[in-house]
């Protein structure tokens, strides 16, 4: 598959492995992606018959896009900065409701090589957002290049998406 440079094939399998659930369970997915940079529905959308359960992806690299696209608290953004687990939740709120998806996945953080917000690189959060919960959110410490980084959050937002389905629906 095309994506093998960008998620590798563990990130290949677990994208297949989420479609697949998503499929099963008639619910659709949509992302917000700042690190990641649409990484993640990249990956996503490389999986046959991905259309079914993608909705979209917003890329909210600014603050400005997380606020008002998606519905970040600007208060938040202003005090804490865009790198902390609260903003990942509201981002994968917002785009689970932006787009009318059952699942929001949201990626924030810091690839590298400098440190932003305060955060040093490698630190950075996941989010997943399903109506029947309150959002999961995974703080993360990585190491590597910043292909390496966005890599691994990729790997722990696909990982985080199809555990929380499966852990609030019995699956």
């Amino acid at each position: 598959m095309p994506f093998r440079h960008i998620g590798g094939l563990d990130n290949e399998t677990r994208a297949i492995a989420l479609v697949k659930l998503l499929r099963e369970h008639h619910l659709t997915v949509a992302t917000a992606e700042s690190l990641t940079g649409g990484l993640v529905s990249a990956v996503i959308v490389d999986v046959p018959r991905a259309s079914e359960v993608l909705q979209g992806a917003v890329v909210a690299y600014n603050n400005t896009v997380k606020q008002d696209v998606l519905g970040v608290d600007a208060g938040l953004l202003e005090e804490r900065g865009a790198i902390n687990g609260t903003t990942a939740a509201q981002m994968a709120l917002g785009v689970r409701r932006l787009l009318g998806a059952d699942v929001g996945i949201a990626t924030t953080g810091v690839a590298g090589p400098d440190p932003a917000d305060g955060a040093e690189p490698g630190t950075a959060y996941v989010a997943v957002s399903w109506a029947r919960d309150e959002p999961a959110i995974r703080a993360l410490r990585l190491t590597g290049t910043r292909a390496e980084v966005r890599t691994q959050v990729v790997t722990r937002a696909l990982e985080l998406a199809e555990a929380t389905i499966r852990q609030t629906s019995g699956i």
